[in-house]
C-alpha cells in the first residue's frame, strides 16, 4: 500500500474523533487511543527510521527504539499543534510556511512535494479568514489533522532521504520548542499539565500587551527564519549544520529569556 494511502488511513479516524470532540466532547483516553492508532498507520507504512539524523551525524536505532520514537513523536505533534492553536492566524501560518518549506526540501519527489503543497495551499486559503481578527477557526478537527500531517510528512521525507529528520524539526520548531519547553516547565512546577493554561510563550506575549496581530506577525518572522535556515541546512557540510543547530539553540534561549525579562520589567513597573 502506498504511503499516502496509509497516511489517509490514519488521518480519517483522527479527524472523525476530533470532530466529535469539537461537538460534544470525547474522553481523553479515547482521543489518545486514536492518536496512537494514527501513529501505527505510519509504522505500517514503514516510516520508522533506521537511524536518527542529527546535525553532522547519524545514529543507528534499534527497531524497538525507532517504533517508540515514532509513537511519541506523532502523538506529541498531534497534541502540540492543538495546544498551539490558541491565537488567530497562528496555526494556519505555521502550516502555510512549514508545509511550503517541506515541499521545497522534497522537490526531488514530485508526489511528496505535491501533497505538501496541497496542505500549504489549503492552509493559506484558511489563513485569509483566520488572520486576526479571525472569522473562522480550526477547532480540534483542523489542528490535530495538521499536527498529524506535519509528523507524517517529516517522517516520510526523512525516510526517503529527501532531507534529514532534524531539518523537518527545525521547520516546525516555533511550535515544537514553545510547546515542549512549556510542558517541561509546568511539569517541574508540579502543575496539572492536562488543565487549561496561558503559559505558552506566545500567550505570555499577548498578556504582556502585544496583542494577537503583533504577536502573530513576530511569530511569522520566526517561522520564515526557521524555514530559510532549514533550506540552507541541507546545503551545509556537517560542521555548518552543527553550527546552525547551535545558533538556533542560542536564539531560542535568548527569545525565552527575553519574554521572561519583559515580564519581570512589567512586574517591577506595576509594583506599588
Amino acid at each position: 500500500m502506498q504511503i499516502s494511502s496509509l497516511i489517509l488511513a490514519g488521518l480519517v479516524p483522527l479527524v472523525l474523533v476530533s470532530f466529535q470532540d469539537d461537538r460534544v466532547g470525547v474522553p481523553a483516553r479515547w482521543r489518545i487511543l486514536v492518536h496512537l492508532l494514527a501513529a501505527v498507520s505510519l509504522l505500517a507504512g514503514d516510516l520508522a527510521p533506521g537511524s536518527l539524523a542529527l546535525p553532522g551525524l547519524s545514529l543507528a536505532l534499534p527497531a524497538w527504539v525507532a517504533i517508540l520514537l515514532v509513537l511519541l513523536f506523532v502523538v506529541w505533534m498531534i497534541n502540540l499543534y492543538n495546544f498551539m492553536d490558541g491565537m488567530d492566524g497562528f496555526a494556519g501560518g505555521m502550516a502555510t510556511i512549514g508545509f511550503s518549506a517541506l515541499a521545497w526540501l522534497g522537490w526531488a519527489d514530485a508526489g511528496f512535494a505535491t501533497f505538501c503543497l496541497i496542505v500549504a495551499a489549503a492552509s493559506a486559503g484558511f489563513l485569509v479568514h483566520n488572520f486576526p481578527p479571525a472569522r473562522i477557526f480550526l477547532g480540534d478537527t483542523g489542528s490535530t489533522a495538521l499536527g498529524f500531517l506535519a509528523a507524517a510528512f517529516s517522517l516520510w521525507g526523512a525516510k526517503d532521504g529527501l532531507f534529514p529528520f532534524w531539518v523537518a524539526l527545525l521547520v516546525f520548531s516555533p511550535f515544537i520548542v514553545d510547546a515542549t519547553v512549556t510542558l517541561l516547565r509546568r511539569l517541574l512546577r508540579g502543575e496539572k499539565v492536562w488543565e487549561a493554561h496561558r503559559s505558552h510563550y506566545y500567550q505570555r506575549l499577548v498578556l504582556l500587551g502585544w496583542g494577537h496581530r503583533r504577536t502573530v506577525l513576530t511569530e511569522y518572522a520566526l517561522m520564515l527564519a526557521c524555514a530559510s535556515s532549514a533550506l540552507l541546512a541541507v546545503r551545509l557540510p556537517p560542521v555548518g549544520q552543527i553550527s546552525l543547530a547551535m545558533a538556533w539553540g542560542l536564539i531560542y534561549g535568548f527569545l525565552m529569556w527575553g519574554v521572561g525579562r519583559l515580564e519581570r520589567r512589567r512586574a517591577t513597573v506595576s509594583a506599588p
